[in-house]
């Protein structure tokens, strides 16, 4: 028997049991709402490589303070987050009433968040000084903050607004949206950070103000998209008597609380790490910026996936499908496993050229931190594929709602595991920032083998009839 045979009956056999139809439909999802997700970090990723342009000390400072800002946009995103999951399983059960109350309280439920996290960043000052950042440190960031600060609000309604429109299957204009508020912010900062065209030289601080007037316009664009589109236009969730209902407040809040804590334990561990390599010295410091930020982007691929899975997988538990959900969460999950395994080949191998788009290389001055962000760079290529399960698992039991265990489980992976085994290595053993990249990623792997092991156990066959878990978090 030829080849060609074996490959036509190998997909006959995928087809005819839903994973090519699955497939199809994941990637129709993840694809654009990845490449979103890419085009919006290189929002701070750009700003990162703009900032090593200025001097070591903008480099340090900044990708600190913008790091820090991307890592609590993210934890307080979670929240905002429980619309698309409402609304996906809303969509699959032809509820379609309901999605007209889940986006309009999220907008109320936006802007109690965007209050407090933007009094938190305007002072981010005596909290550095807390963590054990030197003067220059403080003072730089601050800058950054201060601006950045102008754009929680905008941030926070366009994440609200992409899960609930996702549910859909609406993701494109996402990907549109975006890049085109990347753009934007690019010229801002090049203009407002080294003063161009008559603009006074902000160097941080233009960087932040930049960023935020970017946010604003990817929300507006984002807001008048669902104004026109004919479908999204009937449920005119902005039409009517805007107050709180504080049903929907709850049901948001207990199903978007256990995923934002999630996020804290699992993004908190990333940024003790920065802040434990900072106490290293500046030149660590820069070295593990350089490594994070390029790790980062790359995860922005699996995070789009990861959003994408919880949307496939709240449809098909919202037509009550057990095969459909498990199906859901097993493609995306491989999807994550190829992807990130072939960016660690192509990482591994470029990792000069990486650290080459910071820093100048030739510099002698630059070689202690060129020697580090290359050993964390090798780590983070092998490191990322185990963070891809970990990630795309967790957002599939999201689908079904399941939000209270994953985050008992992150506690006891992130935090119990991986950060004692990072400051072991890193400071007890003499590994530095090493150790520490090693720790995060020992607890990263555990609590994706938890995850995936709790979405087939909640999606075996032995489960009775076709509703799974009613939900999980009422259960327990």
């Amino acid at each position: 028997m030829n080849w060609s045979v074996l490959q036509s009956r190998a997909k006959s056999r995928l087809t005819a049991s839903g994973v090519v139809p699955e497939g199809r439909a994941f990637l129709g999802l993840a694809v654009p709402l990845a490449t979103a997700q890419v085009a919006q970090f290189a929002v701070g990723f750009v700003d990162t490589l703009m900032m090593g342009h200025l001097n070591t000390a903008s480099l340090a400072a900044g990708g600190l303070a913008s790091t820090t800002f991307q890592m609590l946009l993210t934890i307080v995103s979670g929240f905002v987050m429980s619309v698309g999951v409402l609304a996906a399983e809303a969509y699959g059960s032809e509820k379609k009433k309901r999605l007209t109350g889940l986006a309009r309280q999220g907008l109320w439920l936006t802007l109690l968040l965007a209050v407090p996290l933007t009094l938190l960043l305007l002072q981010m000052s005596p909290i550095l000084e807390f963590l054990g950042q030197s003067e220059q440190v403080r003072q730089l960031s601050q800058h950054y903050f201060s601006w950045i600060s102008i754009g929680v609000l905008p941030a926070l309604g366009f994440a609200m607004l992409r899960g609930y429109v996702s549910a859909f299957s609406l993701a494109n204009v996402v990907t549109v949206i975006v890049m085109l508020g990347t753009g934007f912010n690019i010229g801002c900062n090049y203009v407002l950070g080294f003063g161009k065209l008559g603009f006074p030289r902000m160097e941080l601080a233009g960087f932040g103000l930049g960023s935020s007037l970017s946010l604003w316009l990817m929300f507006g664009l984002f807001a008048a998209y669902i104004l026109r589109h004919p479908e999204l236009n009937q449920y005119r969730f902005w039409r009517g008597r805007q107050h709180p209902d504080m049903a929907i407040l709850r049901r948001l809040v207990a199903i978007g609380l256990p995923m934002a804590v999630t996020f804290t334990l699992e993004l908190g561990l990333f940024l003790a790490v920065s802040y434990m390599a900072g106490s290293l010295g500046t030149e660590v410091l820069a070295a593990h910026q350089i490594a994070f930020q390029t790790m980062a982007l790359i995860f922005m691929v699996p995070i789009g996936m990861s959003q994408a899975v919880t949307t496939r997988v709240g449809l098909w538990h919202g037509r009550k499908s057990r095969r459909g959900v498990r199906r859901a969460g097993l493609v995306a999950i491989a999807a994550a496993v190829l992807f990130l395994a072939g960016c660690a080949i192509a990482l591994s191998h470029y990792r000069a050229f990486m650290v080459g788009l910071f820093i100048d290389m030739r510099d002698p001055q630059n070689a202690p931190v060129i020697a580090i962000a290359m050993s964390l760079l090798l780590i983070a290529a092998i490191g990322q594929t185990l963070d891809g399960i970990q990630r795309v698992a967790m957002s599939a039991l999201y689908g079904l709602q399941d939000t209270r265990v994953p985050m008992i489980m992150s506690a006891i992976a992130f935090w119990g595991i991986g950060l004692p085994i990072g400051y072991l290595l890193g400071f007890r053993l003499g590994w530095g920032a090493a150790g520490l990249w090693v720790g995060q990623y020992m607890g990263v792997a555990i609590a994706g083998i938890i995850f995936l092991w709790r979405f087939c156990k909640l999606t075996s066959h032995k489960r009775r009839s076709q509703t799974l878990i009613t939900n999980a978090d009422h259960k327990r």
